[in-house]
């Protein structure tokens, strides 16, 4: 049987989403290692892999069970009881056919900083950014909504047959002392989120023009290449 689970994890314990063959501190290999434990010896697949330090309320992930798993809620609370940093929200029996990575219709992506200094329970779960100008923001951000090549906003070692991609809708909200950026897309590239991010910051912090992000966006000349700190970033939601 085929499940799908929808999970949240703390990504300052991890280093990053994707299994590694130098340590099984990641996100996938905690929860093959919980589900060995359990007699499930198929591998996880996510929706998208998650740098180091990025956290997710909402990441989807699908793995195969053998036939002697068929209560699923006690096996939901089995598996939350052994991992750590990680939580199983939801846990559902899925077609075979189910993907999900191929199956996902769109991704959504949440970004939390602040200007002043967060303090230390906020160190890694909110990122730092200088005082900026928040309708320039509005308009960086709106740069990258469409259809677009990203290849000149990806990090090398991106595994994809394309670097086009669909972005849905961009915003930008405050909430008291906190600055929220959302992204909505088909899908993003490898630190595609974070480096969007940093020019978007660049652009509303005074250190890149409007018109060279859109040269960028083009694909005519590339101005920058950091990314924003990983932080403050959240894999928020799947929609399928």
């Amino acid at each position: 049987m085929r499940v799908k689970a929808v999970i949240s994890y703390d990504g300052s314990f991890y280093q990053g989403f994707q299994r590694q063959k130098i340590t099984s501190q990641t996100v996938t290999g905690q929860i093959e290692e919980v589900l060995y434990s359990l007699g499930i010896i198929s591998p996880i697949v996510g929706s998208g892999r998650t740098d180091t330090g990025v956290h997710a309320s909402g990441q989807v992930i699908h793995f195969d069970l053998p036939d002697f798993w068929k209560d699923l809620k006690k096996l939901n609370n089995e598996i939350n009881r052994k991992l750590t940093h990680i939580r199983f929200k939801h846990l559902t029996a899925v077609p075979d056919s189910f993907h999900a990575r191929f199956s996902a219709k769109k991704r959504l992506y949440r970004y939390v900083f602040k200007t002043s200094c967060p303090s230390v329970f906020e160190n890694n779960y909110v990122s730092y950014y200088l005082p900026f100008d928040q309708q320039i923001l509005i308009e960086a951000l709106r740069c990258f909504e469409g259809e677009h090549d990203f290849q000149y906003f990806q990090k090398t070692g991106t595994d994809t047959h394309t670097t086009i991609r669909h972005v849905y809708h961009t915003e930008y909200k405050q909430f008291r002392s906190y600055h929220i950026i959302y992204f909505e897309a088909n899908g993003f590239l490898r630190s595609q989120v974070r480096m969007m991010i940093d020019a978007a910051m660049a652009c509303a912090t005074g250190k890149l023009s409007l018109p060279s992000l859109k040269e960028q966006v083009a694909c005519k000349k590339r101005h920058i290449t950091t990314l924003a700190p990983p932080h403050g970033l959240y894999l928020a939601r799947i929609l399928y």
